[in-house]
Parts: C-alpha cells; sequence; structure tokens
C-alpha cells in the first residue's frame, strides 16, 4: 500500500463488538504510515470497543436527528470515513454521505437501495428476478414440504421458526406478511462470503469461508475454504445487483444434490471478515487506500484454510468510565 503522511479519522457505527476488527484497521493505518483516530458510534459508553476506540454516544437509527449529528460529529473530529457494522446502519452511511456530498466517505453501495437487502421478502423477490439461486419459496395451497420461517426484517437468526406441522404453517400463516417461507434445507453446508468492490466496480476480493459454528446468529469458528462455484456466484450476484464497497454474501450448500443457493446479502464488513483480512484479503487497508481517492491493490492470493474462532475477553469499565486496559 501507498505510505501516506498524516491522519485519519474513522467512526464505526455499531461497532461495540467488533475490537478485533479495529485493531486490523489500526495495523491497515499504520502500515500506510497514517495516525489513526478511531471512534465509535454508540448508544451506551460501555460497550468493548471502548477497549480500542473512543466511544461516541449517538442518536437511535431511526431518530430523525441522527444526520445532523453525524454532520456535527464528523466535523468536531474531523472524520474521515464511516463504516456501518449493523444491519440498521447501513441506510443511515448510504444515505448520510448523500444528504452531506463530501463531507465523508463510506464503503457502502449506493448502486442499489441498501433497505432492500434488510427485507428478505423483497429481496427474494429480487434475486428471483435477476435468476439468482435460491431456496424454494413457499406458495399457499401448494404440496407442503419441510419449511423454514425467517422474519421479513429480522437479523442475526431472531425469530426463525421451522415449520414440520400444518399447525404450525397454519399459525405462520396467519401473520405471513410478516415472515418469508422457504423450503427448508436439513442436510446443509453455510457460507458467508466476504467481498470488496471498488467504487469503479472492480471487485477487489471475494473470499468464501464456510461458517462451522454460530452462537446468536455470529459465527464463532470459520474457515476460508477453495470453492470456485461460491466464487463464481458471488461475482454474479455482486454483478447483478451494482453493489460496491463492503459486501457479505450468505449462501448454502444442499449437501444431498450439491446445489448452491443465495441465502442473503449484507452490504457492509460481517462480523467473521476477520478470517477473510487474517487469510490475506486485506479489505481494511483497500477501505483506506479507496478513502484516500487511491486504487487499492486486489487482493487475490489468501490463504484457503485459514481458520479463526472466537472466546470470550472482558473489558472493565470503572464507575468513572475510565477504560482498563
Amino acid at each position: 500500500m501507498t505510505k501516506i503522511k498524516g491522519s485519519i479519522g474513522i467512526m464505526f457505527l455499531g461497532g461495540a463488538r467488533r475490537v478485533a476488527m479495529a485493531k486490523l484497521f489500526r495495523k491497515a493505518a499504520n502500515d500506510a504510515g497514517l495516525e489513526l483516530r478511531l471512534y465509535s458510534y454508540e448508544l451506551g459508553r460501555r460497550e468493548p470497543i471502548a477497549d480500542e476506540a473512543d466511544i461516541i454516544i449517538g442518536r437511535k437509527w431511526n431518530d430523525p436527528e441522527v444526520y445532523a449529528h453525524l454532520a456535527e460529529i464528523s466535523d468536531s473530529k474531523n472524520i474521515d470515513v464511516i463504516i456501518p457494522f449493523v444491519d440498521g446502519a447501513v441506510g443511515i452511511a448510504a444515505r448520510f454521505i448523500s444528504l452531506y456530498p463530501g463531507k465523508v466517505w463510506s464503503p457502502v453501495s449506493i448502486g442499489t437501495d441498501p433497505d432492500l437487502m434488510f427485507d428478505k421478502v423483497l429481496a427474494a423477490k429480487r434475486f428471483e428476478e435477476l435468476g439468482l439461486p435460491i431456496p424454494a419459496t413457499y406458495i399457499p395451497g401448494e404440496p407442503c414440504m419441510q419449511l423454514i420461517a425467517k422474519p421479513r426484517k429480522g437479523s442475526a437468526s431472531k425469530g426463525i421458526r421451522l415449520i414440520n406441522s400444518i399447525d404450525t404453517l397454519n399459525e405462520i400463516l396467519s401473520d405471513a406478511d410478516r415472515y418469508l417461507i422457504q423450503r427448508y434445507i436439513p442436510n446443509r453446508k453455510e457460507y458467508s462470503v466476504d467481498c470488496y468492490v471498488s467504487r469503479h466496480g472492480d471487485p477487489l476480493c471475494i473470499v468464501p469461508r464456510e461458517r462451522l459454528e454460530v452462537i446468536g446468529g455470529e459465527v464463532t469458528r470459520t474457515i476460508t475454504v477453495d470453492a470456485p462455484d461460491i466464487i463464481d456466484l458471488a461475482r454474479k450476484t455482486l454483478n447483478l445487483l451494482e453493489l460496491t464497497g463492503a459486501v457479505t454474501i450468505q449462501m448454502i450448500r444442499d449437501m444431498d444434490n450439491g446445489a448452491l443457493m443465495l441465502m442473503e446479502i449484507n452490504p457492509r464488513l460481517g462480523g467473521g471478515a476477520v478470517c477473510a483480512v487474517q487469510a490475506g484479503a486485506d479489505i481494511p487497508s483497500m477501505i483506506i487506500s479507496e478513502s484516500q481517492g487511491l486504487t487499492p491493490v486486489a487482493s487475490c492470493n489468501w490463504i484457503t484454510g485459514t481458520e479463526i474462532c472466537r472466546y470470550m475477553q472482558e473489558v472493565v469499565f470503572f464507575p468513572d468510565n475510565i477504560t482498563q486496559k
């Protein structure tokens, strides 16, 4: 990466638990010759990210004053880049850079409405329109297969229900507008694909990893895999949806027939993206380069078989809110 002199201000939006990623951004900035000023926009001060970043007490995502507040913070803290880490922050970041052009930069997609991706019903319809493979959507009145119901605006696997009886199906159908109902695939493998697409539409990295262990919707053990068909489907998806910036694509493989299908897209850095970065896809450096108006170099030499596992670590807060490091 080209050496740059000076400093850079980065603010995470909802980066509460992204301590490992914060350390990778610090390393990327240091490698670029930049002093990193790192902040995280949160509702409270006692979040783990306080171990690596200064906490900014923010507004809720549905607060109409959130954009003006972000503008105020961007000016007072000299913020150069904002990076969303939770679903609700993606649309906020995209709209903020549209409302205040030139104030900050963000690695979010502006070619596609980000809110579309967070409505599972609308997203599934869009995927079908584009000819992207997805699990069969249930059509009322047709023969019942084993099904899964996902809250259409849910996240982190919350509220998902398996449907294996007529009674459960009827219960879900009584409130069907709240759910995406699809065929359930019991013998499956799940994958996340960490992608970064330049502002010019060039995929700089596409790194598939198998989700080996998931707790509460967050991957806790994952490993990069050599899977050309996953990479091909991810590339096709990125192109058809005209996505840019950091994108995490969720896929599933039916192990009974090998079919690969698209599950959902999060147009932001995923919680397990640390694995892709450690494997060699230096997404933080790509983000910093683009924020400086430079063209990042594609990182294709990532290492298959790179595995990470997460563990709990305490961050101590004393009564005066000083963090013990």
